[in-house]
């Protein structure tokens, strides 16, 4: 590797708790940069990625509020991803809420796809992420990315790139898991996706 690419996606789309888009400023601002620096560590920052804002737009569906705009946002975060690593850099996403993990998996399954290789997924969450349009109490996506970087919900989250899945239920494991809804237990089980609590 050639160093760290920052990526920066300041959604808050996903959710319905308004801010965390200020999530890569804030890191920046932090000292990132610096501290990655002093550690010997070669950084580019790549900058954000332009999302909209809830303001300027109606949320769409209840059942996935904002899917269009997020499915966009991770097309987008995907490519650069992908190129990071072709140029052998190791991309370093910022966000941003949990959603754009669906963006940032898929443009890492891209690239090792491109060399006939899959990868892992080591998944550190008080929550699975495992739910669908379908399955979701709240609709907010932002408990949906685990499921379409394993193949389930809706195609313009699952299918980015044009594949799915992105890593496969038995490469994959979620560690730390303390609430998981009714309808993400009824994913578990249909995956065989390995929970540790």
């Amino acid at each position: 590797m050639k160093g760290v690419r920052i990526i920066g996606v300041p959604m808050d789309l996903g959710g319905n708790r308004r801010g965390v888009d200020m999530g890569p400023s804030v890191i920046r601002v932090a000292g990132l940069h610096e501290r990655l620096g002093d550690l010997g560590i070669a950084v580019e920052d790549a900058g954000n990625i332009d999302v909209r804002i809830a303001e300027e737009f109606h949320y769409g569906q209840k059942d996935k509020m904002y899917l269009e705009e997020i499915a966009q946002a991770c097309r987008r975060l995907s490519r650069l991803v992908c190129t990071a690593h072709q140029e052998e850099r190791l991309p370093l996403v910022l966000g941003g809420d949990h959603s754009i993990a669906a963006g940032t998996v898929a443009g890492t399954a891209s690239f090792y796809r491109s060399r006939s290789e899959k990868i892992g997924l080591i998944w550190i969450d008080a929550h699975t992420d495992l739910n669908t349009p379908e399955s979701s109490p709240s609709g907010n996506v932002h408990g949906m990315p685990l499921a379409a970087i394993l193949g389930l919900g809706p195609p313009e989250l699952s299918q980015i790139d044009g594949f799915a899945p992105k890593v496969d239920p038995a490469n994959a494991v979620v560690i730390g898991a303390r609430s998981i809804d009714e309808g993400e237990k009824e994913n578990i089980r249909r995956t065989g996706l390995h929970v540790i609590t």
